[in-house]
């Protein structure tokens, strides 16, 4: 496994057999983490959980490398950590 996927997985509490939700459309099975600002543009966040939000293949594929949507991608990720209670 990837070490951003288990950065992804253990911050949100999440097993690597649970079904998780794609952050974009709600709709489908998140099968890839995805890296809001891509690895080569920003190295340093290569595991930051600010730049990890869980997407389904259609989704990665049409929004997840297209600079038209990043500040989309940003604002449904940041209602993603939102959900969840401060430590």
């Amino acid at each position: 496994m990837k070490s951003y996927t288990r950065v992804y997985l253990d911050y949100f509490g999440y097993s690597e057999d649970d079904y998780i939700m794609c952050e974009y459309c709600n709709r489908a099975k998140a099968v890839d983490i995805h890296h809001i600002y891509s690895r080569k543009r920003r190295p340093d966040l290569v595991n930051n959980i600010e730049n990890l939000m869980a997407l389904c293949r259609e989704c990665h594929t049409s929004y997840g490398d297209n600079n038209n949507y990043l500040n989309s991608l940003i604002d449904k990720h940041k209602e993603k950590i939102s959900e969840l209670p401060l430590p």
